[in-house]
């Protein structure tokens, strides 16, 4: 079983995408140990397409999608914020989220300087 995973960052202080939103995106072990697997980075569109994650050595290239189990995406929003020139509350966002099966998980997050919000996308 394997899923794919991307993400969209919309802005919702300035009306736009956030683009250039550095994203990490990690699996959570059975004993709470967090692995980083791949990096990325929102682009123009504030988005994170499933090609673009930049997997690390722990993994194979055909391992690149994402087996059942506990994941976290993390969002640099601390950067993202000191580019815009604004004061943020919160300086990262995690989502902590399951991958129960071989679907495409799509996870928005609509950000602001002092707060966000995040469902499961289609």
């Amino acid at each position: 079983m394997s899923a794919t995973l991307s993400s969209h960052i919309l802005d919702t202080h300035l009306g736009k995408p956030a683009a250039d939103v550095a994203v990490t995106l990690h699996r959570i072990t059975d004993s709470g140990e967090a692995v980083l697997l791949a990096n990325g980075s929102t682009n123009a569109d504030g988005r994170v397409s499933p090609d673009s994650w930049q997997f690390g050595s722990t993994l194979n290239s055909s391992e690149s999608d994402l087996s059942h189990g506990r994941y976290t995406l993390t969002f640099d929003t601390q950067s993202y914020f000191d580019t815009q020139q604004i004061t943020a509350f919160y300086p990262q966002v995690i989502i902590d989220f399951m991958v129960r099966d071989a679907h495409h998980y799509h996870i928005p997050l609509l950000l602001s300087a002092h707060g966000y919000s995040t469902y499961r996308g289609s």
